[in-house]
Order: C-alpha cells, then sequence, then structure tokens
C-alpha cells in the first residue's frame, strides 16, 4: 500500500468496519486525490482559452466602490450632467476630450479632467450660482469609464471596455486567455491615477481600474 494509501487509512476506523466497506471509503478517499491533482491543469486550461466561468474570484463590491467614490474622470470617461429642475442645462453622454473638458450649455467649455464626481458636480453649481442659477443642485454620473490596457503574454493585447469589479484573472479572459508559458508571479500595472506612473507589481487577483496599463510576463521555467 502507498504511503498515500495509509495516510488515508488512518482516517477510517477498522473496528466494527467489514474490509468490503474500509475498500469502499479508501476508493473514495483515493479518487478524491486525484480529482485535486487534475483540477490544476483543468483551471489552466480554462485559464488559457478564456473561459472564467468556473474561476471567477470573491466580490470585490468593497474595494471598487471606494475606488470609484475616490475616482478622478480622465480622457475617455464619459458622463452626464444634470441640473435639477433643469433640463435644458442638463447634458447626457459627454466624453471627455484630450485636455480633460467637456461643453456645457451656456458654461461652454469646462474642465473636469482630474477632479472627482463630487469635485465636479461642485464645480459646475459654482460656474452656475450668481450667473444663471442662484441655488443649483448638481448631479453628476459616469456612463462609461475609459478603457484598460492588457499587454504581455495575452492572445489578444489591446484596450478593452473598463467594467467594474474587474480583476487581473478576468481582464485576462476579454483579451483572449493566456499564452501557455505566461508567468503569474511576473504580472505588472501602471495605476491611470498614480502620478508618479511607476509599474508596481500585483497578482492574478488584483483589481483593475480604469485607464490601468496591465503587463504579464513571460516564464522561463
Amino acid at each position: 500500500m502507498s504511503s498515500t494509501t495509509s495516510h488515508v487509512a488512518s482516517h477510517f476506523p477498522l473496528k466494527k468496519k467489514s474490509q468490503l466497506d474500509l475498500a469502499r471509503q479508501l476508493r473514495s478517499a483515493v479518487a478524491g486525490l486525484s480529482l485535486v491533482y487534475v483540477g490544476v491543469p483543468i483551471a489552466w486550461a480554462q485559464l488559457a482559452t478564456g473561459d472564467m466561468s468556473a474561476v471567477q474570484p470573491p466580490s470585490l463590491s468593497a474595494e471598487v466602490s471606494q475606488f470609484l467614490s475616490t475616482y478622478k474622470m480622465g480622457t475617455g470617461d464619459v458622463i452626464s450632467i444634470r441640473v435639477f429642475g433643469e433640463p435644458e442645462l442638463s447634458v447626457s453622454n459627454l466624453r471627455l476630450s484630450d485636455v480633460g473638458t467637456v461643453f456645457l450649455p451656456t458654461l461652454g467649455e469646462t474642465r473636469v479632467g482630474g477632479l472627482t464626481l463630487g469635485e465636479v458636480e461642485k464645480a459646475v453649481a459654482d460656474r452656475l450660482r450668481g450667473r444663471i442659477l442662484v441655488n443649483p443642485r448638481v448631479s453628476v454620473s459616469v456612463e462609461q469609464y475609459r478603457p484598460f490596457f492588457m499587454n504581455g503574454m495575452v492572445k489578444s493585447p489591446g484596450s478593452f471596455p473598463y467594467q467594474p469589479g474587474l480583476t487581473v484573472r478576468k481582464a485576462s479572459s476579454l483579451a483572449g486567455g493566456l499564452h501557455e508559458r505566461a508567468s503569474l508571479k511576473k504580472i505588472f500595472v501602471i495605476r491611470a491615477n498614480d502620478p508618479t506612473q511607476q509599474m508596481q507589481r500585483i497578482d492574478f487577483d488584483s483589481v483593475v481600474f480604469p485607464g490601468d496599463i496591465v503587463t504579464i510576463e513571460e516564464s522561463f521555467f
């Protein structure tokens, strides 16, 4: 009997157990160990083909919500601005220009790049106050976040639409899956909201945010 089988057998009391029952238990236990072993290549096959349906990470909504609450607008974001009670001053689906501005009715070009949603609301309200309205109430929402980028050992590198809750794991699936020599230990990101633009090492279940540039390097071993 192998060491694995002996270890498994030690978990079953021999007293009051027939040989037939013991044999059945051993077969069931060894089969379970085999499933653990074959699970590794199965999971890798899912990653390589982009089939992520069975390997989704746990919810990251708290982390994502915290980030998006302080998210700063940037080129490529699409926002809607609503001025309560003033439909003629409200506008939908404004895409930020390369210099971070949008065109608003009566106000013209307005810079919103680098501001959070709350700061955009205040900036628009301040410009409306006194000139047009006495006490404007402004609400700003993001309709579409700027894309993120996948580079390196993915099958279809490029830019992809951002989805809240996105991780490197899911982003790799959107990029066509991983090449066989992709390294899950050498993953780097340049965060769009990082003023230093320094490359940071992250892991396969790290969160991806709008505008991030993710690179998965090749494994040589």
